[in-house]
């Protein structure tokens, strides 16, 4: 028999737990491990890993190569159907221009049109921005009354 670590040809090697690899060792590398059984002869089967370290380590990492669902995880939450109207009001409310309100988001003034026109809807990101800084809702639970 070869011993897997260290290379000699021995009469007879044994099985060992080496950092988690089961290794068919000499007697001088028996230190590198934990034996896992009686000495293997030519004929016996080989061991294979302890599996409760196995179930163990599996457990671990149950959770890392599963894809998550992000939308699932977010609240529930979807666009008001009065939006367009909202922004309009809130914006006259305040007195100002289209141009002004797009400064004090950050937006040109065409998307402030076609925001107030309802031509488009307005990404995530935009509808938070317009939400903190004027201090209005822009979304709705799914269901709930307006």
């Amino acid at each position: 028999m070869i011993c897997e670590m260290c290379g000699r040809d021995t009469e007879s090697v044994t099985p060992v737990n080496v950092e988690g690899s089961v290794l068919r060792v000499c007697n001088a590398c028996l230190k590198f491990g934990r034996p896992l059984g009686s000495p293997a002869g030519p004929g016996a089967p080989r061991q294979g890993p302890d599996r409760e370290a196995l179930h163990e380590r599996l457990g671990k990492a149950q959770g890392r190569g599963l894809e998550r669902d992000l939308f699932a995880e977010l609240p529930e939450r979807e666009l008001d159907p009065d939006w367009s109207r909202t922004i309009r009001q809130t914006r006259e409310r305040l007195g100002l221009t289209q141009e002004q309100f797009g400064q004090r988001i950050n937006e040109k003034t065409s998307v402030v049109h076609k925001l107030e026109s309802g031509a488009i809807a307005p990404p995530d990101a935009l509808v938070r921005k317009i939400e903190r800084t004027f201090k209005v809702r822009l979304t709705a639970r799914p269901g709930s009354p307006p």
